[in-house]
């Protein structure tokens, strides 16, 4: 039986407006265009890996409003399973995000998504198997990616946590995690500046995402550096996203890890060109004439 992906994590409704100016404190600017978006951490990892995969679930929360609605439709979509997508009262999560100098900067609110808690998660997680994958982000509690990286460690599940935005995380989840992929600010904040000795400490389980330059990670001889692909960039918004859902689905299609971050960062490449976190996520077919292996 092939793995299964299941993603915990955020569903938002994401707030885009382009600037080309950005302003200061106190100062009001005239925007160059707005439109909203489905977005969260999570939905967008899932559908990252939906368009590039199969069988891919989505554990998370949504409000009980019109956001709400069009998160959930939005995962149908995507041919997503959503069997455990419910929702809770109060308002889905939301996120504001400002385009500006082929650059983003971004408010959340997390809303419904404080309601993945330790048990709705640990529910959904009896449907796994050994084998199976599950990626995980930081826009829900801290006790709830705790839970679902032990529950993984122990029942041969594979999990990859992706700790954006950046809060600390415990010795238990850097031992228990299979994968973790910060990106270079996050890293240099996890280890307080030592990134090579990091990732020499965690070989072929940490893996700091450098962009366009590619990532790169500890092969317990070695650094490897994984070539980035230069594309013309609209919108580096769901870039990371994109990056985590191809892993998970690299891992899922039996490729070995070089190949799967590989995958990843031509994945990633692909989706700076499209405007919206999920606008420029690729298709499997979008990337085979690039794929060397």
């Amino acid at each position: 039986m092939e793995r299964q992906i299941y993603v915990i994590g955020s569903m938002s409704m994401d707030l885009v407006v382009a600037t080309s100016i950005v302003p200061g404190k106190g100062e009001t600017v005239l925007g160059d265009s707005f439109f909203t978006t489905p977005g969260g951490k999570g939905a967008n990892q899932a559908v990252a890996a939906a368009r590039l995969g199969q069988d891919v679930h989505m554990i998370g929360r949504i409000g009980n409003d019109t956001f709400g609605k069009d998160i959930f439709q939005n995962l149908k979509n995507n041919q997503i399973n959503v069997e455990h997508v419910k929702p809770t009262e109060g308002p889905s999560g939301t996120a504001h995000i400002t385009l500006a100098d082929n650059d983003n900067s971004i408010i959340v609110v997390p809303s419904a998504n404080n309601e993945v808690t330790p048990d709705y998660v640990q529910e959904a997680l009896a449907s796994t198997q050994p084998g199976d994958i599950v990626l995980l982000q930081q826009e829900i509690p801290a006790e709830t990616v705790e839970i679902a990286v032990k529950y993984c460690y122990e029942h041969d599940v594979i999990s990859i946590l992706n700790p954006a935005p950046y809060r600390e995380i415990s010795d238990d989840v850097l031992e228990q995690v299979t994968y973790l992929t910060p990106n270079e600010t996050e890293s240099e904040n996890m280890f307080e500046g030592d990134v090579d000795g990091a990732l020499e400490r965690y070989p072929d389980k940490l893996i700091v995402t450098l962009g366009e330059l590619g990532a790169v990670y500890h092969n317990g001889l070695e650094q490897v550096e994984i070539k980035g692909f230069k594309r013309e960039v609209k919108d580096t918004t769901g870039a990371g996203d994109t990056f985590n859902g191809a892993l998970a689905v690299g891992l899922q299609k039996g490729y070995d890890l070089a190949e799967a971050v590989t995958f990843a960062n031509l994945a990633a490449s692909y989706s700076v060109t499209g405007m919206g976190a999920q606008g420029g996520m690729p298709t499997f077919e979008d990337l085979e004439a690039d794929l060397e292996f």
